[in-house]
Order: C-alpha cells, then structure tokens, then sequence
C-alpha cells in the first residue's frame, strides 16, 4: 500500500514544483549554457516564420499534454528576446498551473490576470510588474479562478490583448496544455501564431496528431515545433524544427 502511496505522492510532487519553485532561468542566469544559443535558434526561426506568416506581435506556446516543458521554453524565450531589445510582456494564462510568478520571484496571490479579467475597475498598470530583467515586463496568474476558460475566452480578454499589442513587441502567453483543458483553445483566435513543445522522452504521435487537428480548426498560423529533449545530456536539450504531425 505504502507503495502506491509512494508513487502517487511523487507525481503530485513533480506537478506542482514548477507551481512552487518555477521553471529555470537559463537565458538569464547561464548565458554560456549551449542551451542559451539554442533559445536564440528558436527565436530566430520565429522571426523567419514572421516574415512568411505576417507580424507576429503575441505569440501562445503550449503543449500537448502536462510536464513537456512549455513552461520553461516560454520564459527562457521571452528573456532572449528581451536580450535582443525588444519590449516584452509574459502573461501567465495558465490559470490553473501558473508558473511566472514563481519563476520571477513573485507571489502568485497578488494581483494579476484573473483581477484584471473579473474586475473592470483593474487597469492595465495594475497587473503588469517588472520581471527583474532588461526589456522584459511579466503579468502573473492572480489567483485561480474557478472558471479559467471563461475568464480567457471572454471579450475583456480580447480588449487586454489589443491593448498589450500597442505597447509591446511581443506578448507570449503561456497556456495550459492543448489535450487537458480547453483553455487554450479559447485564446488561439486572439493571438497571431502559435508553436508546439514536443518532449522527446513523452510525445507520441496521435496527441500531436488530435493538437494539430485543433490548430487546424481554428486557423491560427502554426509556427512551428519546438523539440524539447531534456533527458538527452549529449546535447543543448532544445531544438526547433517546422512541420506538422501528418508529416511525422
């Protein structure tokens, strides 16, 4: 029994360190890292996208499923292009696994998103804070609600962002996963591209398949992939390729 117990109190562990302790700030704090450079690739090729795809000003990276690392390439993400000198903003939209205020240093419990969402006193100033780094500007969760889809989905939601875009350069939102919730689906009609984090260790095939089949339905321009293969210690452990799952 105590077996049982052991294994199930380990995952809920691994679900909630990133909630607790945040995701690692390589960008910021191991600008030699190899896997530095390889943030710098990814950015590079979302730029190219920009080119072919038109302006790409808010940008949403997810995941198919939980724990593949969306989290900590959209962070890592935001920093580089910071370090670049543009003006950008991080929107934790993942209102029920929220990591941005973890990963800055910031208590999540404070006012962020979800004020803003279900308060039409908030103003904007009221929830966008300073991450600590040059050029980059971070809007926590909040609390979590009870109804994150509907908060995100809604027309205020919809206002926020077309404010957010005539201040900033890019606007990332991190979301929850495509095949969990449907949060993230609410947001793929207000955002100008997004990108898939694949882990080489836990991806397979049909949730990519059913993630693309969702992208496809709603016509968002799709960047691209990002391979994230942590558990491969031979090399930088992110990579960015185009491509869609018919195709793997």
């Amino acid at each position: 029994m105590s077996f049982f117990r052991n294994r199930t109190d380990k995952k809920n562990r691994l679900l909630t360190d990133t909630m607790t302790n945040g995701v690692r700030l390589i960008a910021a704090a191991e600008l030699k890292n190899p896997v530095v450079e390889q943030f710098r690739t990814i950015r590079t090729n979302i730029d190219f996208a920009s080119v072919a795809k038109g302006d790409i000003k808010t940008l949403l990276i997810s995941s198919a499923l939980p724990s593949e690392g969306k989290s900590t390439v959209n962070a890592n993400l935001a920093v580089v292009y910071a370090q670049q000198g543009k003006k950008v903003l991080l929107v934790d939209a993942d209102l029920r696994r929220p990591t941005v205020a973890a990963t800055f240093g910031d208590d999540r419990t404070t006012v962020g998103l979800t004020n803003y969402l279900s308060d039409n006193k908030k103003e904007i100033s009221d929830v966008i804070k300073t991450s600590g780094i040059p050029n980059l500007d971070i809007i926590t969760s909040g609390p979590i609600p009870p109804n994150p889809a509907e908060l995100l989905g809604s027309g205020i939601m919809t206002e926020l962002i077309d404010k957010l875009k005539s201040v900033y350069d890019l606007v990332i939102f991190d979301v929850p996963p495509f095949l969990m919730v449907t949060d993230a689906q609410v947001l793929l009609s207000k955002v100008d591209g997004v990108a898939i984090v694949v882990n080489g260790g836990k991806s397979n095939k049909s949730d990519l398949k059913r993630t693309y089949e969702i992208l496809q339905l709603s016509e968002v321009p799709l960047l691209g992939f990002i391979y994230n293969d942590k558990n491969n210690k031979k090399n930088s452990g992110y990579g960015y390729g185009y491509g869609t799952t018919a195709d793997k």
